[in-house]
């Protein structure tokens, strides 16, 4: 089942509409949507080397514009929208620790969160809810999730084919390994901060 979801993941990462559909993931993502957008990143960079930075460009774009929402949904939003969605995934007493944590490391945490599982959505949403400075959130938003999306474009660009082996060979165990690592951030919030 793993190995058909993957080869349709594939197919669907050379569709001609693949790149607005990574578009609208990775927007929908830094608000409310719970899935990354590396799982359309990653086969899509797999499936076209050559748009490697394109596409990785786009993801970056539309996180930012989408943290742009989630941000707003803080700051205007919080007690009916933000509430929900913090709710939604049971981060009630995550969230007022990692508000409370901006008064200090705002900038260290949009940076660091940023390239990590931590649901994004979450800090763009803390984000406005602690009135964090606009300004430097977009920049560090542009940064981190820069960085995060041109480094594995970068990685898969450079390295393609023999990571192309390497996934399809391990498949079941790296997907496991990815479900892991998002389930950990979810947790990791919760729990840590």
């Amino acid at each position: 089942m793993i190995r058909s979801l993957y080869d349709w993941v594939i197919r669907l990462a050379a569709h001609p509409r693949a790149l607005p559909a990574l578009g609208v993931i990775s927007f929908l993502e830094s608000s409310v949507f719970p899935i990354p957008p590396d799982v359309m990143l990653i086969p899509m960079v797999l499936a076209n080397r050559a748009k490697a930075f394109t596409i990785a460009a786009v993801c970056t774009v539309c996180s930012v514009v989408g943290g742009l929402l989630g941000y707003a949904i803080g700051y205007y939003f919080f007690e009916t929208l933000g509430e929900w969605v913090v709710r939604t995934y049971g981060l009630q007493s995550g969230l007022a620790a990692f508000r409370h944590g901006f008064e200090q490391y705002g900038i260290w945490i949009i940076l660091i969160k940023g390239l990590t599982p931590i649901p994004y959505k979450l800090v763009t949403i803390a984000s406005g809810a602690a009135h964090f400075d606009l300004f430097t959130f977009v920049w560090a938003s542009i940064v981190t999730r820069g960085a995060r999306f041109f480094i594995v474009a970068a990685l898969l660009w450079k390295f393609g084919e023999p990571i192309r082996t390497f996934v399809e060979k391990r498949l079941t165990l790296l997907t496991w390994l990815f479900l892991i690592a998002l389930i950990g951030g979810f947790v990791a919030f919760r729990y840590i901060f």
